[in-house]
């Protein structure tokens, strides 16, 4: 474990080591879309009758890796229900740049297949262990961008929050049909969707009538909470995870 990662991460398992009922399992999880078996993590506090909610991941471009399950042990730790969805499907294994643009790259070019893997990864979220009715939708960078997707599908979740997500609205997309609120966390130095990008975004859900707000960290260049990373940036990764917990907590 970086140290990077020792600092984040000590702080936010503090609460989980002092509860001695907590029993936070991690699992594979595996599902069905049209057809395509695709496999996700869950963690959950096995040791909670009733979770304080649930609360989907969306993976960076590279796929789920041993990051996702670690924020979803870190929300588990916190009450929730994690589900780290599956966008890419489970006999892919993506080794490296290229194979990580190609894979966001098609989704991006494909958006009814985009939407159609979010949509039956949501479905699945009613099944996983530990599964409440009350949702909150989150991702990364590439997740974050997948976030966005979902909201302006008009999904019935509970909220949408994206870390450093591309904040672009394709073509012939709107935010009409969101019905929940939005939470943009977001670096001011991102090379990916700069400040322009964000201002555009947030009069698009002005626009439409969306709750929202964004949280905005100075200097923050993309991928800042990605542990070890050259982007990672340690006061914005704890800044914007306190601000989704605060968020779930009065959302969930």
């Amino acid at each position: 474990m970086n140290t990077t990662l020792t600092a984040f991460a000590a702080g936010a398992f503090a609460t989980l080591a002092a509860t001695a009922s907590a029993q936070i399992v991690t699992e594979p999880y595996e599902y069905i879309v049209n057809g395509a078996v695709y496999e996700g993590v869950v963690s959950y506090n096995a040791a909670l009758e009733t979770p304080r909610g649930t609360v989907l991941l969306v993976h960076d471009w590279d796929g789920v890796t041993e990051y996702e399950a670690l924020r979803a042990e870190m929300l588990a730790a916190q009450g929730y229900t994690a589900f780290a969805i599956d966008l890419y499907g489970r006999d892919v294994d993506p080794q490296g740049m290229q194979d990580y643009q190609r894979l966001s790259g098609a989704l991006y070019a494909d958006r009814a297949e985009f939407q159609a893997r979010l949509a039956g990864s949501i479905e699945a979220a009613a099944n996983i262990p530990g599964a409440t009715p009350n949702i909150v939708i989150a991702g990364y960078c590439f997740g974050g961008a997948a976030v966005l997707e979902a909201a302006r599908a008009g999904h019935d979740l509970a909220g949408f929050v994206s870390f450093h997500g591309g904040l672009g609205t394709p073509e012939g997309q709107d935010y009409s049909a969101t019905s929940a609120p939005v939470l943009v966390l977001h670096g001011s130095a991102d090379p990916v969707s700069g400040m322009a990008d964000l201002a555009t975004l947030l009069d698009e859900l002005q626009a439409a009538g969306v709750t929202h707000s964004a949280q905005v960290y100075g200097g923050a260049h993309h991928s800042f909470t990605v542990f070890g990373s050259r982007d990672y940036d340690l006061a914005a990764d704890r800044g914007s995870w306190a601000a989704f917990v605060n968020f779930l907590n009065e959302t969930l």
